[in-house]
């Protein structure tokens, strides 16, 4: 993922993260017409296309705007943006649009660029095909992959992008402010660099985020607001977690892709999380660090042979930041605790499931019976 200007006049800047996409594209667009001196005679074209008309007709336009000399004398900068017809979708297969990107392959070989330099920029390609392939051969391609829950490493990438994006703007921020910013945000490009600007707007060049600034600031990502419950009762934070419950609660009644049930059952998967993290800090096998990197590390450093083969039943099934965000959690529970707390949500369950007892109310004496310490003896 190439950040300094392209050496060469057809640059080819694709990929599933389209924000990052647009940005990259957009920033070589205004560095090539900045370093020309080319106004007039710069072009933006609107390749993305609902239907196979109307990306015939950007195809077309490409091909007549690389065609046309500058009126100016002083060279031409085309962006063709956007483009959705490079994959394996409908419009991509439409015959009128396969027939166009053959023709404009064709030309691309044999184009003098004397005067001329050209930007494509796309939703991620089909690699297996022919203009992609000649595309990977003439221009400077770049890649921007998004960040997904899906990528075991999610945390890590987006972390990096943080920090690299909160240095660029000169603003100052430890790994662990970091680290809380992608937590809440989630793995969003454009979200990250929204709330990146956010902190540029309020912290000045010489202060550094503190957490209170983060949690002043920061818009919690649907990812976050999804694991807010389970969160607070691994922080065993009881007024937080009452709060949660409510919203939870309010949300299953409104929508029908929620229910209680549903609830229960991620409350259970927090659980059996917290008392993977336990046992892994009763045995010694790994200690409490304040950094996911240097927790991961001592993950890839356990021997896989001490787990059980079925993942379903070892820590090493988990998402190493699931597991990361556990350990740190499960300090605030002993393993009896945990095991009760268990104990508690199945009995929940069973309680939702075949009585017509208020569900609010048995899930919150539920919730409340694992967060309340006993009281010390006297």
């Amino acid at each position: 993922m190439s950040k300094g200007t392209p050496s060469g006049p057809l640059v080819f800047i694709h990929g599933d993260d389209e924000f990052a996409v647009s940005q990259r594209a957009r920033n070589v667009y205004q560095i090539w017409c900045k370093e020309g001196g080319v106004g007039e005679d710069s072009e933006i074209i609107e390749a993305h296309a609902a239907n196979v008309g109307e990306a015939s007709k950007a195809l077309e336009r490409l091909n007549e705007s690389i065609q046309t000399l500058p009126f100016f004398g002083e060279g031409k900068i085309v962006w063709f943006k956007a483009c959705n017809y490079l994959g394996d979708d409908r419009i991509a297969k439409a015959s009128d649009v396969n027939s166009g990107l053959v023709d404009l392959a064709s030309k691309l070989k044999n184009f003098d660029w004397a005067g001329v330099k050209l930007i494509i920029s796309s939703c991620k390609p089909d690699k297996r095909k022919a203009f992609y392939k000649t595309l990977a051969k003439l221009a400077d391609t770049e890649e921007f992959a998004a960040i997904s829950l899906d990528d075991r490493d999610w945390q890590g990438k987006a972390e990096q992008f943080v920090a690299a994006k909160l240095k660029s703007l000169r603003v100052g921020a430890d790994y662990t402010i970091v680290t809380k910013i992608c937590q809440l945000v989630g793995p969003d490009t454009r979200a990250l660099t929204s709330e990146c600007e956010k902190f540029a707007s309020f912290v000045s060049s010489s202060e550094e985020i503190t957490p209170s600034d983060v949690e002043s600031i920061v818009t919690q990502g649907k990812h976050a607001k999804a694991f807010a419950l389970g969160d607070a009762l691994g922080e065993r934070d009881l007024p937080k977690m009452l709060k949660r419950l409510e919203e939870d609660m309010w949300a299953a009644k409104t929508d029908r892709k929620k229910s209680v049930i549903g609830l229960v059952a991620g409350l259970v998967s927090k659980m059996r999380s917290l008392l993977f993290a336990r046992e892994l800090l009763d045995s010694g096998l790994i200690r409490p660090v304040s950094g996911f990197a240097q927790f991961k590390s001592q993950v890839e450093r356990l021997p896989s042979e001490i787990f059980a083969a079925d993942r379903r039943i070892s820590p090493m099934g988990l998402h190493p930041y699931v597991l990361f965000s556990a350990t740190n959690q499960a300090q605030n529970y002993t393993r009896e605790e945990l095991v009760r707390a268990m104990d508690l949500l199945m009995q929940c369950n069973h309680k939702l499931v075949s009585s017509s007892l208020d569900e609010s109310f048995v899930l919150q004496h539920t919730l409340t019976q694992i967060v309340a310490r006993k009281a010390k003896a006297a």
